[in-house]
């Protein structure tokens, strides 16, 4: 299927689609992009070609900000570098959180592309998910939802370490 042929607002199944949706979402990013996973291992997060659409999306503007909240960072970490590496190049721009234990019974994932445009994986377990390019409703929900996952972090990550 491509871009043109993945149907909006219905049921889609699949780590294909799932992956090219997300891909569609994050090119409609202008000024807030807001990522909720449980690790990222699911979307192709640690593919050149995820990292090509979110770079391109932190340099599209001064205003652009990432926020992405994570339930387990090891994989971020550990199997996205490209990714991580930009906690460095654009700290002012990009943050990244890890949940506290509370918030780890969520297993749904979203992302939301400013206040217009979302995907939703409903389990992270099944390839089950919806996307839209224009539902103001829906976003608002989820943005809702992320602010309060927002509120039970635990900490937040950096690309540089501390130390004396």
């Amino acid at each position: 299927m491509s871009q043109l042929e993945l149907p909006q607002n219905t049921i889609l199944l699949g780590e294909h689609e799932y992956a090219e949706a997300l891909d569609i979402v994050i090119a409609t990013a202008e000024r807030q992009l807001l990522i909720f996973d449980q690790d990222l291992v699911k979307g192709d997060f640690a593919s050149v070609k995820r990292f090509d659409l979110i770079h391109a999306y932190l340099n599209k503007s001064a205003l652009s900000k990432l926020t992405i909240i994570l339930q387990h960072s090891d994989f971020f970490t550990s199997q996205c570098p490209r990714l991580y590496q930009l906690l460095a190049t654009f700290d002012h721009k990009l943050s990244v959180y890890e949940t506290n234990d509370y918030a780890k019974i969520a297993k749904d994932c979203f992302v939301i592309a400013d206040e217009h445009a979302y995907i939703r994986r409903f389990h992270i377990d099944q390839s089950r998910f919806t996307y839209s390019l224009d539902d103001v409703e829906t976003t608002a929900s989820l943005t809702s939802r992320f602010d309060e996952l927002l509120q039970e972090t635990s900490h937040t990550l950096s690309a540089t370490k501390l130390g004396l």
